[in-house]
């Protein structure tokens, strides 16, 4: 019985072999559905891909990083806030960040002091998901709607918090064995279950 058991992924990089990664799906159609509050004064981590895809009237653009590099134009800690300036920001976008950091409380702390009044944070993370611990950075907590709602509301109301989920059992599966987008119909990527909470996402107004 056992042979028809694999303990291998199909997959040690997400499905970025494969082709796009499932989580990616749920992310980009957040962005998508969220186009008009990428705008003004945009906040990136990495690179600005996803604001200079999905952003709407962006008047200027910065890369915030925890080391120099090519793309950053920040170089600072959101969990020490260290070069981390406060309300300048009309948008931040943080996607697939904050499970990475450890002293999340404070990193999500800083985030919402660098935005502007009427700001937005949009906010993509994990549930169910293989580990992404690299050298770089390490990989800290996995998230259910009511464990994110409860942080984000202990730094800001809750009526500025929206915070939806995505996935079920056969999502959750294939995400787990690093399958691509292409390898499930879409039809069952659009299939919600709220006990196989894949990915969520939460907007947060300030």
């Amino acid at each position: 019985m056992l042979n028809n058991f694999s303990i291998r992924p199909k997959s040690r990089n997400f499905g970025f072999d494969r082709g796009k990664p499932i989580d990616r799906f749920y992310i980009e159609k957040f962005l998508e559905n969220n186009r008009a509050e990428i705008k003004g004064h945009v906040l990136e981590v990495g690179d600005n891909y996803y604001t200079r895809t999905y952003g709407t009237n962006v008047l200027k653009s910065d890369v915030l990083n925890l080391i120099p590099s090519p793309e950053a134009t920040i170089v600072g800690d959101l969990a020490t806030g260290e070069n981390i300036p406060h309300e300048v920001f009309d948008c931040i976008i943080l996607t697939q960040v904050i499970h990475v950091i450890y002293d999340i409380k404070m990193a999500l702390n800083n985030t919402i002091k660098a935005l502007k009044p009427g700001g937005t944070l949009l906010i993509t993370t994990t549930g169910l998901s293989p580990s992404c611990r690299t050298d770089f950075h390490g990989d800290y907590w996995r998230f259910t709607d009511t464990s994110l709602r409860m942080l984000l509301n202990e730094l800001v109301d809750e009526e500025k918090i929206e915070i939806d989920v995505f996935g079920n059992v056969a999502v959750a599966k294939a995400f787990l064995d690093c399958l691509a987008v292409h390898e499930i119909p879409e039809a069952i990527l659009g299939i919600k279950d709220e006990h196989y909470q894949v990915i969520l996402t939460a907007i947060v107004k300030k």
